[in-house]
């Protein structure tokens, strides 16, 4: 055994010992970014119930917005968010027993029950809102009270407390308006939940102008609220079901034509391989994990440092700017490495890291994206099933999901939606699946570098849904065998989350 191999054998532990199995593992405690999504579509929903559409339209109005929110809006609405506080619960008590499991509290575990009680308590206070409008005001109540005794004793100038009691006593049978209670509201509870608190207070009020002013800016954000719905929901219904079209054509068309039909072409040519294992070890272990660690937890930390920089004080903007930064210096580092270790073997083989500009790569690229929504949707709801928003998310997901800066959002963007397809495409499609052919039928190879290819975004949850997109992102590379074909897939598949995000991180 030679030096070389013996290093990289060292590597490989290390990492999967010290990197990738714990980063796996603590993602499992984490929640998954998709419960917030339901969360802010419900919002959304909730908004939209206020709608009233441009007088004389009634008819058309009451048919458009029952098909976007259904006939029991907020019904639904209490049933997920009740879900949601089951989920948290659960998550609560699970993170409970592992602290009492190990007799002690990391400051991560502490975070995460801090974060877990705030959730439920905000979940509670809103719950509470949705039972008081549907004409529950004792539920309401009980809801509310239950905040109010598991924090006066821990947190007597919690301000979801003091909110507790403002809501409390507005719909109490003989109402009672607290002080402060306007601003109260208006700092504690945000969009449809806050509309519905303030416009009870008004009432009691008696605040004709403030009412009316109220009610004018709900029609206009239910209105934006009607509009976001459409795109989130009906555009990608759209394309689900031209998906599930196309997939029946193609296995259709399998089944009729055999491998004269477009998924059978170039399903069994290989491409030739002029490098071993070793070569593979080490572009992936040297040049993709261990370039990430290094630049992620060395590099930009000391220089940060050098200059003076505080990145835990940076807004939207800086961290998107700093996870792009961090991006191209891994994507850079990781070429590197791969640039040298397959210099040896040059010229390549014919087929190898194809880019071809005049072709069908859109066609394939395309085709690939809606065959890959039914089938990623799926999976993903089986897994919401086997994680109940747990297994964690790409952080960059979040911070999209929270940025509403228009500068913040395009940096993520061409991270997101340009960088990484380039960098993960030609990494995972235009090295690894190819180089596995030597050991693999072409099948297997997909099935492999696709796990990989999950494994190496670091999230628990998103392994299953991952592992799907990567199939198809091989599948779409060995027929088309051209590399912009999945790049461009990626692309829109990256594309199309950070919208959903945006629009429902805008707020309304």
């Amino acid at each position: 055994m030679t030096l070389k191999r013996i290093i990289l054998g060292f590597l490989t532990v290390f990492l999967v010992v010290f990197f990738i199995g714990p980063s796996l593992l603590g993602s499992w405690q984490q929640p998954q970014i998709q419960s917030r999504l339901e969360l802010y579509q419900t919002n959304l929903l909730l908004h939209a119930t206020e709608w009233q559409g441009e007088s004389g339209e009634e008819a058309n109005t009451k048919s458009a917005r029952n098909a976007l929110i259904g006939t029991e809006p907020l019904k639904n609405a209490q049933k997920q968010y009740q879900e949601a506080r089951e989920q948290a619960e659960t998550n609560l008590a699970k993170a409970k027993t592992q602290a009492e499991v190990l007799l002690t509290q990391t400051e991560q575990q502490k975070a995460t029950i801090n974060q877990l009680q705030d959730f439920i308590t905000k979940v509670d206070l809103r719950l509470g809102i949705l039972q008081a409008i549907q004409g529950k005001p004792e539920a309401a109540m009980q809801t509310w009270q239950s905040i109010i005794q598991r924090l006066e004793a821990k947190d007597s100038d919690s301000p979801s407390l003091k909110t507790a009691e403002v809501l409390i006593g507005l719909w109490s049978q003989q109402a009672q308006i607290l002080p402060n209670s306007d601003s109260t509201i208006k700092n504690s509870l945000d969009g449809w939940f806050r509309y519905q608190a303030l416009a009870k207070l008004y009432n009691l009020q008696q605040r004709e102008a403030a009412l009316a002013e109220l009610k004018a800016a709900e029609q206009e954000i239910a209105e934006q609220a009607v509009f976001k719905l459409a795109i989130v929901g009906a555009v990608p219904t759209i394309g689900f079901l031209i998906g599930v079209g196309l997939i029946l054509f193609l296995l259709i068309q399998r089944a009729i034509k055999g491998k004269d039909s477009l998924l059978a072409r170039n399903e069994d040519l290989s491409w030739t391989t002029p490098w071993d294992g070793e070569t593979i070890l080490q572009v992936f272990v040297a040049g993709f994990f261990l370039m990430q660690i290094l630049v992620s937890v060395l590099v930009l930390p000391i220089t940060l440092k050098l200059f003076n920089i505080d990145a835990t004080n940076f807004d939207v903007r800086s961290k998107a700017l700093l996870v792009f930064v961090n991006y191209l210096l891994v994507a850079a580092a990781a070429f590197l490495v791969l640039y040298l270790s397959i210099k040896p073997f040059l010229p390549l083989p014919e087929g190898w890291f194809r880019f071809k500009i005049l072709d069908k790569w859109l066609v394939w690229g395309f085709c690939g994206y809606l065959s890959a929504l039914p089938l990623v949707i799926l999976i993903s709801l089986i897994n919401q099933r086997i994680w109940q928003g747990q297994g964690g998310s790409n952080p960059l997901l979040s911070l999209a999901l929270e940025g509403k800066d228009l500068v913040a959002l395009a940096i993520f963007f061409v991270t997101a939606a340009i960088a990484a397809p380039i960098f993960e495409e030609v990494l995972f499609r235009g090295f690894l699946l190819p180089s596995l052919t030597r050991y693999l039928p072409v099948w297997g190879a997909i099935v492999v570098s696709s796990l990989l290819f999950a494994i190496a975004h670091l999230s628990l949850s998103e392994v299953l849904p991952l592992t799907t997109l990567g199939t198809i992102l091989g599948v779409v590379y060995t027929r088309s065998r051209n590399l912009l074909a999945p790049i461009f897939l990626h692309s829109l598949w990256n594309s199309g989350t950070l919208i959903s995000l945006f629009i429902l991180g805008s707020g309304v």
